[in-house]
């Protein structure tokens, strides 16, 4: 029976991609910029590929907060001052949570089987409040998160930090549960644990454990052995 569960928290447990959406627009409304859902759809893509750089150390977090905007502003031709929007986000972010419906149920049914440990590459202030208002706190053995590790996951460090952090850490007791392929399931690799996709549905190409629900996730470490 797994007894370590580690979890990515964007997509996992939380709704990150409806915060990011609430948050795109109070920051850009806040400096009088008219935005629609292509712009946004536009935000979305740039800076889900700059986080892809980042998990393969090809971006830093500091440039990642303000190319963002950047890159977003010079295709739309806008002349705003994209440090300032940057700031305006990053600093909005912490406030914005939106957990699944039955996240925290879920992750105090895996506390009562054994030890909770969050991963994660987002920020270190954003996601310790989210933590905080999502009131995960109580399930969690440890928090692993990559910019108060010193370190960006899938790293070497990373793993080697979060490996150091658990005590009496056996790959053969954990498991990984994430919706990332790129990050989340290479971190599963490079602990040497099982790997649970979070996603409704199964990407071409991927034939691993797959859960949709909270519910078939836990159906599937019931089977675990």
């Amino acid at each position: 029976m797994k007894n370590i569960f580690l979890l990515d928290m964007d997509e996992t447990l939380l709704d990150f991609s409806k915060a990011e959406r609430v948050n795109f627009f109070q920051a850009l409304s806040a400096h009088g910029i008219a935005a629609d859902d292509g712009m946004y759809a536009r935000f979305h893509a740039i800076n889900d590929g700059l986080w892809k750089l980042l998990e393969v150390g090809e971006m830093t977090r500091e440039k990642l907060k303000r190319e963002r905007f950047r890159l977003l502003f010079a295709e739309y031709g806008l002349p705003a001052d994209s440090g300032a929007v940057a700031d305006s986000y990053f600093a909005g972010f912490p406030e914005i949570c939106f957990p699944y419906a039955g996240a925290r149920e879920f992750l105090g049914e895996l506390a009562r089987r054994g030890r909770v440990y969050i991963t994660t590459n987002g920020g270190a202030v954003i996601q310790r409040r989210h933590i905080a208002l999502a009131g995960f706190a109580p399930y969690l053995s440890g928090v692993f998160i990559s910019e108060e590790v010193g370190a960006d996951k899938p790293s070497w460090p990373y793993i080697g930090a979060v490996k150091r952090g658990i005590g009496n850490f056996d790959p053969a007791d954990a498991v990984y549960i994430g919706d990332s392929l790129t990050s989340d399931m290479v971190c599963a690799e490079r602990l040497g644990t099982d790997f649970i996709l979070f996603r409704k549905a199964r990407p071409a190409g991927y034939g691993g454990l797959l859960a949709g629900t909270f519910e078939e996730a836990l159906g599937i470490l019931s089977r675990l052995a």
